[in-house]
């Protein structure tokens, strides 16, 4: 049953151009807010931990969230 889970995700893109650019914009205001102490302290980590996430997705145009609620950005006559 896991390999049938794996194999469902495995290589689906469900993230486009324009959620990508807003997934990199957030991080890296994010990572601005970090390095120049205006956030710090647990907030700091989460959000840090946040902004790997979403350049990781927004790099690999895959979103664990958005698969295992079937949503996608992606419109149908892109996937082709």
């Amino acid at each position: 049953m896991l390999n049938e889970d794996k194999s469902r995700f495995a290589g689906k893109k469900n993230v486009n151009s324009i959620d990508k650019v807003i997934r990199i914009l957030l991080a890296v205001v994010f990572g601005v807010l970090i390095f120049t102490n205006q956030v710090t302290g647990v907030l700091a980590i989460i959000l840090g931990i946040l902004a790997v996430v979403l350049l990781l997705t927004s790099f690999l145009s895959f979103c664990p969230i958005y698969a295992m609620f079937n949503l996608s950005t992606i419109k149908k006559s892109e996937k082709v």
